[in-house]
């Protein structure tokens, strides 16, 4: 099995084959400000074509058995561990986080492209109980079809295969658009695939401006399933612009996690685990937590444990061995960041460590904003009401258990909660009573093959993960025989 370099490698997929473009899009480095590559800029054309290929290759590929299907799947996995070092080094690269962390992202993404394809064997239907003599009522899953598959930036690998991983194993042929920050670790992805038995068309990749092609895809009957990770303004849009069609929709987006610590619990432990997930990928992650709600009673010692803890954490750019955080996707992130910060401390917040855009030394070319943890925030403040996606912990105070449910659900997103307690009457009471679609109790890992993935309310629609990923690219169709 081939191991790649990636040394100008990254391209536009369409049947199998690179595309050219006269237009180029130049990748930086969000820790040092330098080209990492360039690649092909897609338009309206290439998208059309992407398109065409994906439905020719459907008829063919949707009539595979399913243990032929599982065998592609099973195959690129393997090509994804094989090439993890390279892969890691590249999303690095590109996306700012430290290789550790990268590492950790492919092999969260080979698992997906593993489980589907085990989960693939496993699709059937179901004979229902007849509702007059002499009938047969059978339920068949079909696959929706051509699928547009629209990426983030934040986890550019896991989340290209638990999109694309689904869609085959469904016996869907897809098309894909990644986020333009991070087009090269999705782009060797697709190759990867595309060096399996794969037949061509079935996978095809465009890298473009997201407005066009998402318009482009919207508009064109062949295309009946949208699967977007992203914002929630977007997503709303993507439902607008597609219910002309009825198109079906997977939609993944924004969040505003509460983490509600009880009194009752180890603070050291809790520290661990809320630190873990705040400050990964330099906190950005939608089902990252946004709010700490600290019981007044174990507040300032859980204050103190996780400014010690925060304040320890080594900046630099993901490729040093050293560095425990990267940069910020860019500068608009950044300055988004900065924002949030002086807001609260304007309106009474107190800075415990961090506040402040990282610009001198090593730090001068990049994104870099220093580890955060605020106290004494309220409710009013910008970074109550909004996703920050950035390096900072507000710690909040409350007294009752009601009390701080209301608080949390008082938001339109839903995506996820965590809650910290060792009372098991109030694990149920709680974590029924919040609003959201994936809650974590005395721990923050969400995000594994077998399980679903998404939120309620204005968090998104649909689940990735698990059998029930599956299903989002899966039609039934009934049919009812008369035997007699």
């Amino acid at each position: 099995m081939l191991v790649h370099a990636w040394k100008d490698e990254a391209s536009c997929w369409i049947n199998g084959e690179r595309q050219t473009s006269s237009e180029k899009l130049e990748v930086v480095d969000p820790a040092t400000g330098e080209s990492v590559s360039e690649v092909p800029w897609g338009g309206t054309e290439m998208a059309e074509k992407a398109v065409e290929a994906a439905w020719s290759a459907f008829p063919e590929w949707s009539n595979r058995l399913p243990h032929e299907r599982a065998e592609v799947l099973k195959e690129w996995a393997a090509g994804i561990r094989h090439n993890k070092n390279s892969l890691a080094e590249l999303l690095s690269r590109e996306q700012g986080k430290p290789v550790a962390e990268a590492l950790g992202e492919i092999e969260v993404a080979a698992s997906f492209v593993e489980w589907y394809g085990e989960e693939a064997k496993r699709l059937g239907g179901e004979v229902l109980p007849p509702g007059k003599r002499g009938q047969q009522i059978t339920v068949l899953h079909r696959p929706v079809g051509v699928a547009a598959l629209i990426t983030p930036w934040n986890y550019p690998a896991a989340m290209v295969t638990r999109k694309v991983a689904p869609a085959l194993a469904a016996g869907c042929t897809v098309v894909i658009k990644p986020a333009s920050e991070t087009p090269l670790i999705a782009a060797a992805l697709i190759q990867l695939l595309i060096e399996t038995e794969l037949p061509s068309g079935v996978a095809n990749l465009v890298i473009g401006d997201a407005k066009l092609i998402g318009k482009t895809w919207l508009e064109d009957h062949r295309v009946r399933k949208i699967s977007f990770t992203g914002s929630t303004a977007v997503g709303k849009e993507l439902m607008r612009q597609g219910a002309d069609q009825m198109k079906r929709l997977s939609l993944e987006l924004g969040g505003n996690a509460p983490a509600i610590v009880f009194d009752d619990v180890d603070c050291d432990r809790v520290a661990d685990a809320i630190v873990d997930n705040k400050f990964e990928n330099c906190g950005q992650m939608c089902n990252g937590i946004n709010l700490i709600y600290a019981q007044e009673s174990v507040r300032e010692e859980l204050e103190e444990k996780i400014r010690s803890r925060v304040a320890k954490i080594m900046v630099g750019r993901g490729t040093d061995k050293k560095s425990q955080m990267g940069p910020l996707i860019n500068q608009a992130a950044q300055e988004k960041v900065a924002f949030f910060v002086e807001d609260a401390v304007n309106k009474g917040a107190r800075l415990l460590c961090g506040g402040e855009k990282l610009t001198t030394g090593e730090y001068a070319d990049g994104f870099f904003y220093s580890p955060t943890v605020l106290a004494g925030v309220e409710s009013g403040m910008a970074l109550t009401e909004e996703e920050v996606f950035g390096p900072v912990a507000p710690i909040l105070s409350f007294q009752s258990e009601s009390e701080v449910i209301e608080r949390s659900n008082r938001t339109p997103y839903g995506l996820a909660a965590y809650l910290f307690t060792n009372d098991a009457r109030r694990i149920k009471r709680v974590s029924e009573a919040l609003d959201f679609g994936m809650i974590g109790v005395n721990g923050t890992s969400l995000s594994f093959p077998q399980s679903p993935f998404g939120g309620v309310k204005e968090s998104g629609v649909g689940r990735e993960g698990g059998r029930y990923g599956l299903e989002e690219f899966l039609e039934l169709k009934s049919i009812l025989t008369m035997l007699d």
